[in-house]
């Protein structure tokens, strides 16, 4: 079974979608879009540091992912304005990273494979590392769920009740961190926001729930994965793109039905 290509990926794909659709949901109702994409472009200098280091590509990501959360958490509660630090943060980061893996001498890489994804190459290892990360963010998103709802609904209220809304931002913020070091392998470092955001957003014209939406991100996420490898395999297209391009169609599509059933009702 493993040891076919096309079974790997899928699994892989399945898997980034399990972990990524959920949290994309807390990304989407927290309007963190920017924040995901800074965190992702961030990961290239993981790449850098894995690279240059010889340390494991997992660790390093996860701990410039962590490093870029703190510095954001810490300069916007100094007078910078959250969107233009993340902006300044995440193109920083994504060019100097770039920079510095090609200064790595003795090292050839497929950057593109890292800007983009490479799930054709996934191998046995980087299974058990992409499912064993999305089993950890499930966990988390399940011991944290109500305290992570009520802190992003109303702060005061998560106040009141006892939670501390910078704690659950720092849960959420540590998935976050864990979801792009298991997912820069399948959709690439440029990608990886849009499979937090855009099964999220689509799965919001279906839901009347926290829960319902969640569970429908991760069927579309998943819908997303496998229609993209096979329209990949198709028509011979790259896979990490095509599975967000299938992600857009479906957000379209659903944008489509909410629009019809807005002006029918």
């Amino acid at each position: 079974m493993f040891d076919d290509f096309f079974v790997r990926a899928t699994l892989a794909g399945v898997g980034v979608a399990i972990a990524a659709a959920p949290l994309g949901c807390f990304v989407v109702w927290r309007r963190m879009a920017y924040f995901g994409d800074a965190t992702a472009h961030a990961a290239i200098l993981g790449v850098a540091l894995s690279l240059a280091l010889s340390t494991s590509l997992l660790v390093s990501v996860l701990t410039v992912s962590l490093i870029m959360a703190a510095t954001v958490s810490t300069l916007s509660n100094r007078g910078f304005a959250m969107d233009t630090l993340l902006g300044v943060i995440a193109h920083s980061a994504l060019a100097f990273g770039l920079v510095a893996v090609s200064l790595i001498q003795g090292v050839r890489i497929d950057l593109m494979a890292y800007l983009f994804g490479d799930i054709l190459a996934v191998s046995t290892q980087d299974l058990g590392v992409i499912w064993g990360g999305a089993i950890i963010v499930l966990l988390l998103l399940a011991w944290r769920w109500a305290a992570l709802l009520t802190a992003t609904l109303n702060p005061d209220l998560a106040y009141a009740s006892g939670i501390n809304p910078r704690r659950e931002q720092l849960i959420l913020t540590l998935a976050l961190a864990v979801v792009v070091a298991v997912a820069i392998k399948v959709v690439g470092a440029l990608l990886i926001a849009a499979m937090l955001i855009i099964p999220a957003a689509t799965a919001r014209a279906f839901s009347k729930t926290p829960e319902a939406m969640a569970l429908i991100a991760v069927i579309i996420g998943i819908l997303s994965a496998i229609g993209g490898l096979q329209g990949s395999y198709i028509w011979d297209t790259p896979t990490g793109p095509t599975i967000v391009c299938v992600a857009a169609c479906l957000f379209i599509f659903s944008s489509l039905i909410r629009l019809l059933t807005e002006k029918t009702a």
